[in-house]
């Protein structure tokens, strides 16, 4: 699988990497086995970077990660964690000693000495522009405890915020064919910058897959079920923010565009690796299975055509509201 350099980390990693939120909670159940078997199936597919966070499962997804590296001391590996989630969401709350307390955590977790790369995740607004947040995150960096750092955003405001911080290694945002204000600003600034892109939520939730119909009922503990409306944290996260039945609707006619022998899940993924700036793109799965379809997604091309009919499509259902909200 092709690699690309992450940023400031100086790291290579691929560009089909493996989200991990799925693996330790908010997407139904997943049993520790078809959690180990969906890493192993990744990493035999040619997956080198992992994406996960010490809220996901409340550490469960860190520990399972860090067992499987443990197990597997012959895989180069790059696995980024995020840290914050799990406190109140005061900007008060992100000092120093609170970074200590997180990292030395999710460092047990994961069972290393240092971390690969720890992103702030999706803090409140304010943080990003605090100096003395980046001049926390760099003595973390000098004292060991991180190799570097990043952060995962919501808006592109904050992301362009982050980028001009000279000690910011990657940005994480969503980019899917249904969020595409990233390649306005953001992806151009990042470039520049040297600053990596780590592309999140590329298939809208499941959305492109084009497995669902507007029937399609999803379990009580999965985020796509109670966070519809935004009711336990930013409503981009679901679904990216569109309407659920006008995604379907659109996700029907993304799909009639996709060449033959290749799925929408596919299509949407090689979308994203396609554009600009982009270093690696961390779909999620939940079976070795759907891990190994998305690692084929690296090989997929796509022509001029499918880039500029995603466009219009982007133009004609979300353009008027997604793009001015995030």
């Amino acid at each position: 699988m092709q690699q690309r350099t992450l940023g400031r980390t100086g790291r290579d990693v691929s560009v089909i990497g493996l989200g991990t939120w799925q693996l330790g909670a908010d997407w139904g159940d997943v049993s520790e086995a078809d959690a180990l078997a969906v890493l192993d199936a990744a990493t035999g597919a040619g997956v080198t970077f992992f994406d996960t966070a010490d809220v996901y499962g409340d550490g469960r997804s860190e520990q399972l990660i860090g067992r499987y590296r443990a197990a597997h001391p012959e895989l180069s590996l790059t696995v980024a964690t995020k840290m914050g989630r799990r406190e109140e969401q005061d900007p008060a709350n992100f000092t120093l000693a609170k970074f200590r307390e997180w990292t030395d955590r999710s460092r047990r977790n994961l069972g290393v000495d240092t971390l690969d790369l720890v992103q702030l995740h999706c803090p409140p607004t304010p943080v990003f522009s605090n100096a003395a947040v980046y001049d926390a995150l760099d003595t973390l960096v000098g004292e060991g405890a991180i190799a570097n750092y990043g952060v995962s955003v919501e808006t592109c405001a904050e992301a362009l915020e982050a980028i001009a911080r000279p000690g910011t290694a990657s940005v994480q945002i969503i980019l899917n064919a249904f969020r595409l204000k990233p390649l306005d600003e953001v992806l151009p600034a990042a470039r520049e910058a040297g600053v990596g892109i780590i592309a999140r939520v590329p298939l809208a939730s499941g959305l492109l897959s084009g497995r669902y119909s507007e029937t399609t009922t999803f379990a009580p503990d999965d985020h796509r079920s109670y966070n519809r409306h935004g009711e336990a944290f930013d409503v981009g996260e679901t679904f990216s923010g569109v309407d659920y039945e006008q995604g379907v609707r659109a996700a029907r006619e993304f799909a009639a565009l996709v060449p033959d022998g290749v799925t929408p899940a596919q299509a949407a993924l090689a979308w994203v690796i396609a554009q600009p700036g982009v270093t690696t793109v961390i779909p999620g799965a939940r079976s070795p299975e759907q891990a190994s379809a998305n690692a084929a997604s690296a090989g997929v091309e796509l022509g001029d055509d499918f880039f500029e009919a995603v466009t219009s499509l982007y133009d004609r259902y979300f353009r008027p509201t997604t793009h001015l909200r995030w």
